[in-house]
């Protein structure tokens, strides 16, 4: 098939950027955890030989059915691998060019093994032994168990004994681009943004940094603090351009709580969501990203692009942290709403499709390809 205008633009645009975007100083954090990717067994046919349950309904089926009774489920190991939206997020920025800090929970006092590569390509401060997900992955999601106990300490007080405030002023400060997610699961975040908000962005300089928020799936918290936290994230608009990332599910449990009306999975629905988070939030940028398209508005306007879905993907675990890396690498590179979804799409689907993260060549090739 013919490469769409826009997929022609995008590709061309992100190859003369490149080089102005080649080691741009990035930061982001704070969360990081040890994925195991994993398939359950639907039927052993041999030591080696087994068919795989590839639909969450069939799994839920036999929970279901073991009501009352008991159950014998068998997951088989597909890797292990570097997790947490962070991690994830910025080991995709590195492979995308950029010059990244990493401050998160990768292991104390040493560096976690699985984060040994990553350790490599960015420069980064651990603060904390990491969390660890069990990932089980079907053709039509995935489920994310966690253990999370060592997320605790993910707060202020152990940030600033590994970062002392003038270093997160000096660090920050010569960024161009800052990304702060798992609010979620990290439950001194909230502290730890209101200190950044007060202590440390007034004395920031020069101009208005890109500043990207992850909530991460904030089912588990109460309305309350969803509520509290999007505020916050709206406070940043002083000093820095704001940018919400929302899956979904997220964009579904933000509308909730800012009393917008219930959101359907539409081309139009989702990207006159986006408009209406961001009236709400009075921010710079909302983007909202289905599995099968994504949709943004900013201060020109709203719009959205449709994806290449790959129904039976080889990972799914990251998906959305490539997309929202993708994402703002457009913005940093000066693409237009449209542009910067289509880098997004792009990254996306060129990660669950080859279950690798691109550099900026092999990203513009595959989007020639849409």
């Amino acid at each position: 098939m013919p490469t769409t205008p826009l997929a022609a633009q995008t590709s061309r645009a992100l190859l003369a950027a490149s080089k102005s975007l080649a080691g741009t100083p990035a930061v982001v954090g704070l969360d990081g955890f040890v994925d195991t990717i994993l398939h359950v067994v639907r039927q052993r046919e041999s030591v080696m030989k087994y068919t795989r349950a590839t639909g969450m309904r069939e799994f839920s089926d036999k929970i279901g059915a073991a009501a009352g009774l008991s159950a014998n489920f068998e997951f088989v190991t597909q890797m292990v691998k570097l997790g947490g939206n962070g991690p994830i997020m910025a080991n995709a920025l590195c492979q995308l060019g950029m010059g990244v800090t990493y401050v998160g929970s990768l292991g104390s006092p040493a560096i976690h093994p699985v984060f040994a590569d990553f350790a490599r390509k960015a420069k980064v401060i651990s603060i904390a032994e990491p969390g660890y997900t069990d990932a089980i992955e079907f053709d039509d999601g995935k489920l994310m168990c966690g253990k999370h106990e060592s997320l605790r300490d993910v707060n202020w007080t152990n940030l600033i004994a590994h970062l002392p405030e003038p270093k997160i002023v000096k660090l920050l400060g010569g960024a161009r681009f800052i990304a702060l997610v798992n609010w979620t699961m990290l439950t001194q975040m909230s502290s730890i943004l209101t200190k950044l908000l007060t202590r440390v962005a007034p004395k920031l300089k020069g101009e208005r940094r890109w500043l990207f928020f992850d909530l991460a799936d904030p089912a588990k918290r109460s309305r309350e603090d969803l509520l509290a936290a999007l505020t916050q994230v709206a406070k940043f608009e002083k000093h820095f351009r704001v940018i919400l990332g929302l899956n979904l599910g997220e964009a579904r449990q933000v509308c909730a709580v800012l009393g917008l009306p219930e959101l359907e999975e539409t081309y139009g629905t989702v990207t006159h969501a986006a408009s209406q988070v961001r009236a709400a939030l009075k921010i710079d940028t909302v983007v909202i990203h289905p599995t099968q398209f994504a949709a943004a508005a900013d201060a020109e306007g709203s719009t959205h692009v449709v994806g290449p879905y790959t129904a039976k993907p080889k990972i799914s675990t990251g998906a959305g942290d490539h997309f929202n890396a993708g994402f703002c690498l457009g913005r940093l590179a000066g693409l237009d709403l449209a542009g910067s979804l289509q880098t997004g799409v792009a990254t996306s689907g060129f990660y669950v499709q080859r279950a690798k993260s691109p550099t900026v060549p092999e990203l513009a090739r595959f989007i020639r390809t849409l």
